[in-house]
């Protein structure tokens, strides 16, 4: 697996993945070794991938593409651009850090994690290059779905390959294994995005 966790992050053998959801105000200072328990409490031994994520996991969204399959939280609380300016105010933070000051927590979760799964070994810069498509698809969704955003700041991926036969060297957008890739992920952050809009507006009107 290649993965941007905290628990299992980089390129090594995997044997899980666990996206688990965490109360919006979450407060741990210790992200790490609350993964570690909540695996243990799953009954998951060996290495994995451990992902926090405060949208509600129950709302996940699978999409599969001739083999691949995209699983994806969309939380879209916070939503913002990757580029800002670095001595810059960051507006789309102010909601979050106004709740803290006040010791509230408003209603609304942030966080797009993405798990997908290939039937296939791929290489490591294939891997590198799967990742990269991977986010390329899930601003593509954002934008389709219309939000004016990259992502959030938080957002967390995996890509979990087989480690038999020949590895494929590619993983961008228009190779074999990388078009299958962008298509599941857009598909199910797509889907995500639209859920999300409409719980707010269930939210609003009640």
């Amino acid at each position: 697996m290649i993965s941007s966790a905290m628990v299992g992050g980089g390129i090594g053998p995997a044997e899980w993945v666990l996206n688990a959801q965490v109360a919006g105000g979450y407060a741990r200072l210790d992200p790490i070794t609350h993964l570690a328990e909540l695996a243990s409490e799953f009954g998951l031994a060996g290495p994995g991938v451990g992902m926090l994520t405060a949208a509600a996991v129950d709302r996940l969204v699978i999409r599969a593409d001739e083999g691949v399959e995209a699983v994806a939280t969309v939380g879209l609380r916070v939503p913002t651009w990757a580029a800002a300016p670095p001595d810059g105010v960051d507006l789309e933070f102010a909601p979050i850090r106004d709740e803290a000051a006040a010791g509230t927590d408003g209603p609304r979760p942030g966080t797009i994690n993405i798990v997908v799964s290939v039937p296939a070994s791929l290489g490591d810069a294939a891997l590198v290059n799967a990742v990269a498509t991977v986010t390329e698809a899930k601003t593509q969704a954002l934008l389709d779905a219309g939000y004016h955003c990259s992502g959030t700041a938080t957002d967390a991926v995996c890509v979990a390959v087989r480690t038999d036969g020949p590895a494929d060297p590619f993983g961008g957008p228009r190779s074999r294994w990388g078009a299958r890739i962008a298509r599941a992920v857009h598909a199910a952050v797509r889907e995500g995005a639209v859920d999300y809009t409409a719980q707010l507006r269930r939210l609003a009107g009640g």
